[in-house]
C-alpha cells in the first residue's frame, strides 16, 4: 500500500522524521517496524524502520539517520516532500509496548525513535518509564526526551563509555513487577545492552529486543 508524506522535521544532526498519513487498515504499536520501498535509478530498494510514533492513528512517524554508510535509500527518503507517496508494508514485530507498568528502554543510535515511542504512552498511562540512550556525536529527539523528563520519566544520555553505560542500566533495571525491558539498536549495541541487563540482575532473555543488523 502507499502512504503519503505529510510532514518532515529535523530532530538532530543528520537525523529527521517523516510523518505519513495512515492508510486504511494499517495499524501498528510502539516498538513495531515498517518496510518502506522505492525505486532509485531504476533499481528497487527497501529498508525497515521502527515506528517513532506511539501508534498509527491518523498518522505515523519514522526516524531516519543519514550517514555515509546509510546508502542511497536514506538519501531518497531525505528528498521526499509533503504529498510524495512511498510504498509501505507491515507493521512487523512481536516486541512492542503492551501497557507494562514500568517500561525501560535501552536505545543505541537510531533506536532512540523506538525509545520515545514507547516511553511516551507509558507516562501517559501513569506508568513508570526509563530511557538509557547511547549515541555518538549529538543526541536526536532532544525535545521529546526533555518532555519525557518533565513528565517524570528517568532519561539518561550517554556517550561511548562502557562502564558508564553498565552503571546506567544497573540503575534502571529493577526487576519490579510488570517491568518490561526493551532494547533497540545495532547488533553491537544489542550485545552490550543484554550483557548489561544480565549484570544488573535482569532477565536478558525476557527482554524485548530489536536488532538493526
Amino acid at each position: 500500500m502507499d502512504a503519503t508524506v505529510v510532514g518532515r522535521e529535523s530532530v538532530g544532526p543528520n537525523t529527521f522524521t517523516l510523518t505519513f498519513d495512515t492508510p486504511e487498515g494499517f495499524e501498528g504499536l510502539a516498538g513495531q517496524f515498517v518496510r518502506l520501498s522505492g525505486e532509485i535509478d531504476g533499481e528497487e530498494y527497501a529498508r525497515f524502520y521502527t515506528l517513532s510514533s506511539p501508534g498509527t492513528g491518523e498518522t505515523f512517524e519514522i526516524t531516519v539517520e543519514v550517514a555515509p554508510e546509510s546508502g542511497p535509500f536514506s538519501d531518497y527518503l531525505a528528498a521526499l516532500q509533503s504529498g510524495d507517496e512511498v510504498e509501505v508494508t507491515g507493521p512487523f514485530g512481536d516486541d512492542y509496548y503492551e501497557g507494562e507498568g514500568r517500561a525501560v528502554v535501552l536505545a543505541g543510535g537510531p533506536g532512540i525513535g523506538a525509545a520515545v515511542a514507547i516511553a511516551e504512552p507509558a507516562v501517559e498511562n501513569d506508568a513508570e518509564a526509563a530511557v538509557v540512550y547511547r549515541y555518538e556525536g549529538e543526541p536526536a529527539h532532544e525535545a521529546r526526551l526533555d518532555a519525557l523528563v518533565d513528565a517524570g520519566a528517568d532519561v539518561t544520555l550517554l556517550g561511548e563509555d562502557d562502564a558508564e553505560f553498565e552503571r546506567a542500566v544497573d540503575s534502571v533495571v529493577t526487576g519490579a513487577d510488570e517491568e518490561g525491558v526493551f532494547v533497540y539498536g545495532f547488533a553491537d549495541f544489542v550485545e552490550a545492552a543484554t550483557d548489561a541487563i544480565e549484570a544488573a540482575g535482569g532477565d536478558a532473555e525476557g527482554a524485548k529486543v530489536e536488532s538493526f543488523g
